[in-house]
Protein backbone atom coordinates (compact mmCIF):
# COMPACT_ATOMS: atom_id res chain seq x y z
CA UNK A 1 0.00 0.00 0.00
CA UNK A 2 0.88 3.54 -0.68
CA UNK A 3 2.41 5.44 2.12
CA UNK A 4 0.31 8.75 3.40
CA UNK A 5 1.48 11.43 2.92
CA UNK A 6 1.79 13.53 6.35
CA UNK A 7 2.57 16.90 7.47
CA UNK A 8 5.13 17.65 10.44
CA UNK A 9 4.58 20.42 12.74
CA UNK A 10 8.36 21.68 14.12
CA UNK A 11 8.97 23.58 17.10
CA UNK A 12 10.20 27.27 16.63
CA UNK A 13 11.22 26.65 20.32
CA UNK A 14 14.40 23.65 19.59
CA UNK A 15 13.43 22.49 16.01
CA UNK A 16 11.62 19.29 17.70
CA UNK A 17 9.26 17.39 16.23
CA UNK A 18 6.21 18.19 17.85
CA UNK A 19 3.39 16.48 16.09
CA UNK A 20 2.70 15.55 12.81
CA UNK A 21 -1.01 15.56 11.04
CA UNK A 22 -2.27 12.98 7.96
CA UNK A 23 -2.62 14.97 4.66
CA UNK A 24 -6.33 15.05 3.03
CA UNK A 25 -6.43 12.85 -0.32
CA UNK A 26 -8.66 14.65 -3.23
CA UNK A 27 -10.90 11.31 -2.42
CA UNK A 28 -11.29 12.24 0.98
CA UNK A 29 -11.69 16.47 0.67
CA UNK A 30 -14.80 15.23 -1.96
CA UNK A 31 -15.90 12.89 0.80
CA UNK A 32 -15.55 15.87 3.54
CA UNK A 33 -17.55 18.36 1.14
CA UNK A 34 -19.90 15.99 0.51
CA UNK A 35 -20.73 15.56 3.88
CA UNK A 36 -20.65 19.51 4.93
CA UNK A 37 -22.96 19.78 2.42
CA UNK A 38 -25.53 17.26 3.87
CA UNK A 39 -25.30 18.59 7.03
CA UNK A 40 -25.79 22.24 6.31
CA UNK A 41 -28.95 21.55 4.56
CA UNK A 42 -30.15 20.12 7.58
CA UNK A 43 -28.39 22.96 10.34
CA UNK A 44 -30.03 25.59 8.08
CA UNK A 45 -33.58 24.26 9.51
CA UNK A 46 -32.77 24.40 12.62
CA UNK A 47 -33.85 27.39 14.46
CA UNK A 48 -31.64 30.66 15.42
CA UNK A 49 -32.32 30.45 19.19
CA UNK A 50 -31.10 26.31 19.24
CA UNK A 51 -28.06 27.66 17.48
CA UNK A 52 -27.23 30.26 19.82
CA UNK A 53 -27.60 28.08 22.56
CA UNK A 54 -25.31 25.94 21.27
CA UNK A 55 -23.30 28.62 20.52
CA UNK A 56 -23.32 29.22 24.40
CA UNK A 57 -22.61 25.40 25.20
CA UNK A 58 -19.81 25.49 23.31
CA UNK A 59 -18.11 28.88 24.98
CA UNK A 60 -18.11 27.03 28.21
CA UNK A 61 -16.75 23.63 26.58
CA UNK A 62 -13.87 26.09 24.88
CA UNK A 63 -13.11 27.85 28.24
CA UNK A 64 -12.64 24.63 29.97
CA UNK A 65 -10.04 23.71 28.30
CA UNK A 66 -8.22 27.67 28.34
CA UNK A 67 -5.20 25.97 29.92
CA UNK A 68 -4.72 23.26 27.13
CA UNK A 69 -5.42 25.44 24.68
CA UNK A 70 -2.44 28.18 25.67
CA UNK A 71 0.14 25.45 25.85
CA UNK A 72 -0.50 23.50 22.23
CA UNK A 73 0.24 27.35 20.71
CA UNK A 74 3.02 27.76 23.09
CA UNK A 75 4.68 24.54 21.87
CA UNK A 76 3.61 24.52 18.41
CA UNK A 77 4.08 28.61 17.35
CA UNK A 78 6.20 29.32 20.09
CA UNK A 79 4.38 32.34 22.31
CA UNK A 80 5.38 32.70 25.69
CA UNK A 81 3.18 30.52 27.81
CA UNK A 82 1.92 33.74 29.94
CA UNK A 83 0.24 35.26 26.94
CA UNK A 84 -1.59 32.33 25.87
CA UNK A 85 -4.50 33.09 28.02
CA UNK A 86 -5.03 36.62 26.21
CA UNK A 87 -5.78 34.53 22.75
CA UNK A 88 -8.24 32.13 24.59
CA UNK A 89 -10.30 34.88 26.36
CA UNK A 90 -9.91 37.58 23.03
CA UNK A 91 -11.72 34.87 21.14
CA UNK A 92 -14.32 34.29 23.56
CA UNK A 93 -14.87 37.70 24.26
CA UNK A 94 -15.49 38.13 20.22
CA UNK A 95 -17.57 35.21 20.15
CA UNK A 96 -19.51 36.27 22.77
CA UNK A 97 -20.16 39.51 20.96
CA UNK A 98 -21.30 37.86 17.71
CA UNK A 99 -23.38 35.58 19.28
CA UNK A 100 -25.18 38.89 21.09
CA UNK A 101 -25.92 40.51 18.01
CA UNK A 102 -26.98 37.23 15.89
CA UNK A 103 -30.85 37.62 16.10
CA UNK A 104 -30.60 41.30 14.56
CA UNK A 105 -28.23 40.68 12.50
CA UNK A 106 -30.02 37.59 10.95
CA UNK A 107 -33.57 38.31 11.37
CA UNK A 108 -35.76 39.71 8.71
CA UNK A 109 -35.83 42.78 7.57
CA UNK A 110 -39.85 43.98 6.94
CA UNK A 111 -40.46 46.88 4.50
CA UNK A 112 -43.73 47.77 5.99
CA UNK A 113 -43.22 51.45 5.24
CA UNK A 114 -44.18 50.86 1.85
CA UNK A 115 -46.56 47.94 2.35
CA UNK A 116 -50.23 48.35 1.92
CA UNK A 117 -52.55 45.39 2.67
CA UNK A 118 -52.49 44.09 -0.30
CA UNK A 119 -48.63 43.65 -0.66
CA UNK A 120 -46.39 42.27 1.98
CA UNK A 121 -42.45 42.57 1.48
CA UNK A 122 -39.45 41.83 3.59
CA UNK A 123 -35.40 40.76 3.13
CA UNK A 124 -34.56 37.55 4.73
CA UNK A 125 -30.81 36.28 5.43
CA UNK A 126 -30.29 33.10 3.82
CA UNK A 127 -26.62 30.85 4.78
CA UNK A 128 -24.63 30.89 1.53
CA UNK A 129 -23.86 26.38 2.36
CA UNK A 130 -20.79 25.31 2.88
CA UNK A 131 -17.60 28.33 3.86
CA UNK A 132 -14.15 27.39 4.06
CA UNK A 133 -11.74 28.86 6.26
CA UNK A 134 -8.19 29.13 5.97
CA UNK A 135 -6.18 29.50 9.17
CA UNK A 136 -2.77 31.21 9.76
CA UNK A 137 -0.33 30.11 12.44
CA UNK A 138 0.27 33.26 14.49
CA UNK A 139 -3.08 33.84 16.23
CA UNK A 140 -5.21 30.67 15.40
CA UNK A 141 -8.00 30.70 17.47
CA UNK A 142 -8.92 34.66 17.02
CA UNK A 143 -8.87 34.19 13.82
CA UNK A 144 -11.06 31.17 13.23
CA UNK A 145 -13.58 32.72 15.63
CA UNK A 146 -14.18 35.67 13.32
CA UNK A 147 -15.94 33.51 10.51
CA UNK A 148 -16.79 29.97 12.17
CA UNK A 149 -19.35 31.13 14.50
CA UNK A 150 -21.06 33.83 12.52
CA UNK A 151 -20.97 31.22 9.83
CA UNK A 152 -22.36 29.06 12.34
CA UNK A 153 -25.18 30.93 13.88
CA UNK A 154 -26.31 32.04 10.51
CA UNK A 155 -27.00 28.40 9.27
CA UNK A 156 -23.70 27.38 7.10
CA UNK A 157 -21.47 24.02 7.47
CA UNK A 158 -17.82 24.88 7.87
CA UNK A 159 -14.12 23.58 6.29
CA UNK A 160 -11.50 24.74 8.49
CA UNK A 161 -8.05 23.90 7.26
CA UNK A 162 -5.22 24.91 9.60
CA UNK A 163 -1.61 26.16 9.22
CA UNK A 164 0.33 22.68 9.60
CA UNK A 165 2.27 24.56 12.16
CA UNK A 166 -1.20 25.01 14.46
CA UNK A 167 -3.07 21.96 13.61
CA UNK A 168 -4.64 21.66 16.93
CA UNK A 169 -6.44 24.79 17.31
CA UNK A 170 -9.35 23.94 14.75
CA UNK A 171 -9.33 20.78 15.95
CA UNK A 172 -10.60 21.94 19.19
CA UNK A 173 -12.76 23.48 17.29
CA UNK A 174 -14.49 21.10 16.55
CA UNK A 175 -13.86 18.60 19.17
CA UNK A 176 -15.72 21.45 21.68
CA UNK A 177 -18.70 22.87 19.19
CA UNK A 178 -18.88 19.17 19.34
CA UNK A 179 -19.46 18.60 22.84
CA UNK A 180 -21.76 21.19 22.96
CA UNK A 181 -24.14 19.21 20.76
CA UNK A 182 -23.67 20.55 17.35
CA UNK A 183 -24.79 18.21 14.87
CA UNK A 184 -22.12 15.81 12.90
CA UNK A 185 -20.20 17.18 9.88
CA UNK A 186 -21.33 20.56 10.51
CA UNK A 187 -17.93 21.71 11.50
CA UNK A 188 -14.95 19.53 9.81
CA UNK A 189 -11.09 19.99 9.71
CA UNK A 190 -8.87 18.78 7.08
CA UNK A 191 -5.45 19.28 7.13
CA UNK A 192 -4.11 19.69 3.24
CA UNK A 193 -0.91 21.31 0.90
CA UNK A 194 -1.38 24.54 -1.16
CA UNK A 195 -2.86 22.13 -4.00
CA UNK A 196 -5.40 20.28 -2.29
CA UNK A 197 -6.43 23.67 -0.59
CA UNK A 198 -6.86 25.67 -3.99
CA UNK A 199 -9.00 22.52 -4.80
CA UNK A 200 -11.37 23.20 -2.00
CA UNK A 201 -11.34 26.60 -2.72
CA UNK A 202 -11.95 25.86 -6.34
CA UNK A 203 -14.76 23.44 -5.48
CA UNK A 204 -18.85 24.48 -6.47
CA UNK A 205 -19.83 23.33 -3.57
CA UNK A 206 -18.60 25.73 -1.08
CA UNK A 207 -19.85 28.76 -1.38
CA UNK A 208 -17.80 30.98 0.70
CA UNK A 209 -13.45 30.98 1.16
CA UNK A 210 -12.36 32.98 4.47
CA UNK A 211 -8.55 32.95 3.89
CA UNK A 212 -6.13 34.63 6.95
CA UNK A 213 -2.58 34.74 5.90
CA UNK A 214 0.47 36.28 3.13
CA UNK A 215 -0.60 37.99 0.28
CA UNK A 216 0.84 35.23 -1.83
CA UNK A 217 -1.40 32.79 -0.17
CA UNK A 218 -4.21 34.95 -0.67
CA UNK A 219 -3.62 35.25 -4.49
CA UNK A 220 -3.27 31.84 -5.13
CA UNK A 221 -6.37 30.76 -3.24
CA UNK A 222 -8.47 33.43 -4.89
CA UNK A 223 -7.51 32.51 -8.32
CA UNK A 224 -8.37 29.11 -7.62
CA UNK A 225 -11.79 30.45 -6.51
CA UNK A 226 -12.08 32.44 -9.44
CA UNK A 227 -11.40 29.94 -12.04
CA UNK A 228 -13.21 27.42 -10.09
CA UNK A 229 -17.24 26.48 -10.47
CA UNK A 230 -19.49 29.02 -9.97
CA UNK A 231 -19.16 32.46 -8.61
CA UNK A 232 -17.76 32.29 -4.82
CA UNK A 233 -17.17 34.99 -2.36
CA UNK A 234 -13.56 35.64 -1.65
CA UNK A 235 -13.01 37.06 2.20
CA UNK A 236 -9.29 37.91 1.65
CA UNK A 237 -6.96 39.18 5.65
CA UNK A 238 -3.46 39.51 4.37
CA UNK A 239 -0.67 41.88 5.44
CA UNK A 240 0.46 44.82 6.76
CA UNK A 241 2.95 47.24 7.51
CA UNK A 242 0.87 48.96 10.23
CA UNK A 243 2.00 52.42 10.79
CA UNK A 244 1.53 54.86 13.86
CA UNK A 245 2.32 58.84 13.80
CA UNK A 246 3.18 60.20 17.64
CA UNK A 247 2.32 64.04 17.96
CA UNK A 248 4.16 66.85 19.74
CA UNK A 249 1.41 67.10 22.45
CA UNK A 250 1.23 63.33 24.07
CA UNK A 251 2.44 61.70 26.81
CA UNK A 252 5.31 60.25 25.21
CA UNK A 253 6.56 57.30 28.11
CA UNK A 254 2.69 56.29 28.16
CA UNK A 255 3.10 56.19 23.89
CA UNK A 256 6.26 54.88 23.84
CA UNK A 257 5.52 51.43 25.70
CA UNK A 258 1.97 51.12 24.22
CA UNK A 259 4.06 51.49 21.16
CA UNK A 260 6.32 48.89 21.81
CA UNK A 261 4.04 46.09 22.84
CA UNK A 262 2.13 47.01 19.56
CA UNK A 263 5.33 46.16 17.70
CA UNK A 264 7.07 43.00 19.72
CA UNK A 265 3.57 41.36 20.89
CA UNK A 266 4.04 37.91 19.85
CA UNK A 267 7.17 38.58 18.22
CA UNK A 268 5.85 41.05 16.36
CA UNK A 269 3.74 38.29 13.92
CA UNK A 270 0.98 39.67 13.85
CA UNK A 271 -1.04 41.56 10.51
CA UNK A 272 -1.23 44.28 12.49
CA UNK A 273 1.60 44.98 14.51
CA UNK A 274 2.83 48.19 14.55
CA UNK A 275 5.82 48.14 12.20
CA UNK A 276 6.78 51.90 11.34
CA UNK A 277 6.62 55.07 13.80
CA UNK A 278 6.26 58.67 12.46
CA UNK A 279 7.23 61.09 15.41
CA UNK A 280 7.03 64.79 15.22
CA UNK A 281 10.55 66.19 15.79
CA UNK A 282 10.03 68.15 18.75
CA UNK A 283 9.58 65.06 20.90
CA UNK A 284 11.74 62.45 18.52
CA UNK A 285 14.53 62.31 21.09
CA UNK A 286 12.76 61.82 23.61
CA UNK A 287 10.60 59.11 22.60
CA UNK A 288 13.33 57.35 20.59
CA UNK A 289 14.78 56.75 24.01
CA UNK A 290 11.72 56.00 25.89
CA UNK A 291 11.36 52.68 23.04
CA UNK A 292 14.88 51.66 23.10
CA UNK A 293 14.43 51.81 26.94
CA UNK A 294 11.06 49.48 27.15
CA UNK A 295 12.66 47.31 24.11
CA UNK A 296 15.64 46.63 26.06
CA UNK A 297 13.91 45.09 28.96
CA UNK A 298 12.27 42.38 27.34
CA UNK A 299 13.08 39.03 27.95
CA UNK A 300 13.69 36.62 25.25
CA UNK A 301 13.86 33.61 25.66
CA UNK A 302 12.04 30.03 26.20
CA UNK A 303 8.45 30.31 25.83
CA UNK A 304 7.72 27.92 28.01
CA UNK A 305 8.90 29.74 31.11
CA UNK A 306 6.70 32.46 32.21
CA UNK A 307 8.91 35.09 32.72
CA UNK A 308 9.43 35.22 29.32
CA UNK A 309 7.67 37.92 27.31
CA UNK A 310 9.61 37.68 24.02
CA UNK A 311 9.58 34.24 22.79
CA UNK A 312 11.04 32.91 19.38
CA UNK A 313 9.74 33.52 15.89
CA UNK A 314 7.74 30.98 13.86
CA UNK A 315 10.46 29.16 11.62
CA UNK A 316 14.28 29.34 10.90
CA UNK A 317 13.27 30.48 7.36
CA UNK A 318 11.90 33.66 9.36
CA UNK A 319 14.52 34.52 11.39
CA UNK A 320 16.81 34.76 8.30
CA UNK A 321 14.58 36.98 6.47
CA UNK A 322 14.19 39.28 9.18
CA UNK A 323 17.63 39.51 10.23
CA UNK A 324 18.21 39.79 6.30
CA UNK A 325 16.14 42.96 5.84
CA UNK A 326 17.49 44.39 9.16
CA UNK A 327 21.36 44.10 8.20
CA UNK A 328 20.09 45.30 4.86
CA UNK A 329 18.69 48.72 6.61
CA UNK A 330 21.99 48.84 8.68
CA UNK A 331 23.92 48.60 5.35
CA UNK A 332 21.94 51.39 4.25
CA UNK A 333 22.37 53.61 6.60
CA UNK A 334 20.00 53.03 9.63
CA UNK A 335 21.22 52.43 13.25
CA UNK A 336 19.66 49.45 15.59
CA UNK A 337 19.72 51.14 19.23
CA UNK A 338 18.75 47.79 21.05
CA UNK A 339 22.25 46.26 22.07
CA UNK A 340 21.65 42.64 20.73
CA UNK A 341 24.30 41.52 22.71
CA UNK A 342 22.16 41.82 25.93
CA UNK A 343 19.72 38.79 24.83
CA UNK A 344 21.85 35.80 24.93
CA UNK A 345 19.16 33.81 23.01
CA UNK A 346 19.71 35.76 19.73
CA UNK A 347 22.24 33.86 17.72
CA UNK A 348 22.55 33.65 14.35
CA UNK A 349 20.79 30.21 13.13
CA UNK A 350 18.12 30.35 15.38
CA UNK A 351 14.93 31.27 15.71
CA UNK A 352 15.61 33.86 18.82
CA UNK A 353 15.55 37.29 17.24
CA UNK A 354 16.22 39.96 19.68
CA UNK A 355 14.25 43.39 19.59
CA UNK A 356 15.49 45.75 16.99
CA UNK A 357 14.57 49.56 16.85
CA UNK A 358 15.91 51.33 13.92
CA UNK A 359 16.35 55.03 13.36
CA UNK A 360 17.84 56.91 10.38
CA UNK A 361 15.21 54.89 8.24
CA UNK A 362 13.33 55.65 5.54
CA UNK A 363 11.22 54.65 2.84
CA UNK A 364 14.25 53.32 -0.23
CA UNK A 365 14.52 50.61 2.48
CA UNK A 366 12.63 47.65 2.24
CA UNK A 367 11.90 47.51 6.45
CA UNK A 368 9.97 50.15 5.87
CA UNK A 369 7.87 49.07 3.01
CA UNK A 370 7.68 45.22 3.03
CA UNK A 371 6.09 43.40 5.81
CA UNK A 372 8.59 42.40 8.82
CA UNK A 373 6.79 39.93 10.78
CA UNK A 374 8.98 40.03 13.87
CA UNK A 375 9.91 41.60 16.93
CA UNK A 376 11.75 44.77 14.40
CA UNK A 377 10.35 48.57 14.31
CA UNK A 378 11.53 51.57 12.21
CA UNK A 379 11.14 55.38 13.92
CA UNK A 380 11.20 58.17 11.33
CA UNK A 381 11.52 61.71 11.84
CA UNK A 382 8.91 64.23 10.50
CA UNK A 383 7.78 68.03 10.95
CA UNK A 384 4.32 67.94 10.20
CA UNK A 385 0.83 65.95 10.11
CA UNK A 386 1.10 66.70 6.20
CA UNK A 387 4.17 64.77 6.20
CA UNK A 388 3.12 62.45 8.54
CA UNK A 389 0.42 61.32 6.42
CA UNK A 390 1.90 60.85 3.15
CA UNK A 391 4.31 58.57 4.73
CA UNK A 392 1.65 56.89 6.70
CA UNK A 393 -0.04 55.97 3.14
CA UNK A 394 3.12 55.66 0.96
CA UNK A 395 2.69 51.62 0.92
CA UNK A 396 0.69 48.76 -0.79
CA UNK A 397 -0.49 48.15 2.90
CA UNK A 398 -3.86 49.28 4.62
CA UNK A 399 -4.99 47.41 7.45
CA UNK A 400 -5.03 49.62 10.61
CA UNK A 401 -3.19 53.05 11.58
CA UNK A 402 -2.63 54.68 15.03
CA UNK A 403 -2.52 58.22 15.84
CA UNK A 404 -1.22 59.40 19.31
CA UNK A 405 -2.34 62.57 20.44
CA UNK A 406 -4.26 64.25 23.14
CA UNK A 407 -7.85 65.66 21.62
CA UNK A 408 -8.72 67.36 24.97
CA UNK A 409 -7.46 69.69 22.62
CA UNK A 410 -9.46 71.05 20.08
CA UNK A 411 -6.18 71.41 17.37
CA UNK A 412 -5.29 67.82 18.01
CA UNK A 413 -9.26 66.17 17.95
CA UNK A 414 -9.27 68.26 14.27
CA UNK A 415 -6.18 66.40 13.12
CA UNK A 416 -7.31 63.53 14.32
CA UNK A 417 -10.67 64.24 12.47
CA UNK A 418 -8.28 64.41 8.91
CA UNK A 419 -6.24 61.27 9.62
CA UNK A 420 -9.68 59.34 10.26
CA UNK A 421 -10.40 60.55 6.99
CA UNK A 422 -7.50 60.68 5.04
CA UNK A 423 -5.71 57.24 5.85
CA UNK A 424 -5.97 54.98 3.88
CA UNK A 425 -5.89 51.98 5.97
CA UNK A 426 -9.29 49.60 7.25
CA UNK A 427 -9.23 51.03 10.92
CA UNK A 428 -7.81 54.24 12.66
CA UNK A 429 -7.11 53.77 16.25
CA UNK A 430 -6.65 56.83 18.29
CA UNK A 431 -3.86 56.36 21.22
CA UNK A 432 -4.14 52.26 20.85
CA UNK A 433 -2.83 50.02 18.01
CA UNK A 434 -3.20 46.09 17.62
CA UNK A 435 -7.14 46.17 19.35
CA UNK A 436 -9.73 44.90 17.19
CA UNK A 437 -12.92 45.19 18.19
CA UNK A 438 -15.48 42.94 17.79
CA UNK A 439 -17.94 45.68 17.77
CA UNK A 440 -16.43 47.28 14.60
CA UNK A 441 -15.69 45.59 11.01
CA UNK A 442 -12.27 44.27 10.92
CA UNK A 443 -11.05 44.99 7.06
CA UNK A 444 -8.36 46.12 4.80
CA UNK A 445 -7.54 47.72 1.84
CA UNK A 446 -4.57 47.74 -1.11
CA UNK A 447 -3.16 44.16 -0.15
CA UNK A 448 -3.92 43.65 3.24
CA UNK A 449 -7.06 42.34 1.37
CA UNK A 450 -10.76 42.65 0.68
CA UNK A 451 -14.14 41.65 2.73
CA UNK A 452 -15.17 41.79 6.41
CA UNK A 453 -14.98 40.10 9.39
CA UNK A 454 -17.20 40.74 12.92
CA UNK A 455 -19.27 43.35 13.82
CA UNK A 456 -22.55 43.13 11.54
CA UNK A 457 -21.19 43.20 8.54
CA UNK A 458 -19.56 39.86 9.31
CA UNK A 459 -22.69 37.95 9.11
CA UNK A 460 -23.60 39.91 6.09
CA UNK A 461 -20.56 38.67 3.92
CA UNK A 462 -21.42 35.27 5.16
CA UNK A 463 -25.30 35.65 4.10
CA UNK A 464 -27.00 36.28 0.99
CA UNK A 465 -29.98 38.63 0.52
CA UNK A 466 -33.31 36.75 -0.26
CA UNK A 467 -36.38 39.04 -1.40
CA UNK A 468 -39.63 38.21 -0.99
CA UNK A 469 -42.11 39.63 -2.41
CA UNK A 470 -46.12 38.74 -1.72
CA UNK A 471 -49.33 39.93 -3.02
CA UNK A 472 -51.77 38.97 -0.40
CA UNK A 473 -55.19 39.93 -1.75
CA UNK A 474 -55.88 39.72 -5.63
CA UNK A 475 -59.49 41.13 -5.86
Amino acid sequence: MPSIPMQTTISPHDQSAVCTRPLVSEEQLDVVISDAVKAQKSWKRVSIDERIQIAEKWMVEFERLKDVLSEEITVQMGRPISQGPGEVGGALFRAKHLISIAKDCLKDIPQTATDTDALKRYIKREPLGVIAIVAPWNFPYLTVVNSLVPAILAGNSVIIKPSPQTPSAAERFMTTFAAAGLPQSVIQVIHADMPTTAKLAADGRVGFLSFTGSVAGGTILAKAAAQGEGFKGVGLELGGKDPAYVRSDVDVKWAAAELVDGAMYNSGQSCCSVERIYVHSSVYDEFVQEVVNVASAYKLGDPQDKNTNLGPVVSLASAERIRKQVKAAIDAGAKNLVDESKFEAAKEGTTYVAPVVLVDVNHEMEVMMEETFGPVVGIQKVDSDEEALQLMNDSTYGLTASVWTNIENQESADAFNMFSSELETGTVFLNRSDAPDPALCWTGVKNSGRGVSLSTFGFDQLTRAKSVNMKVKTT
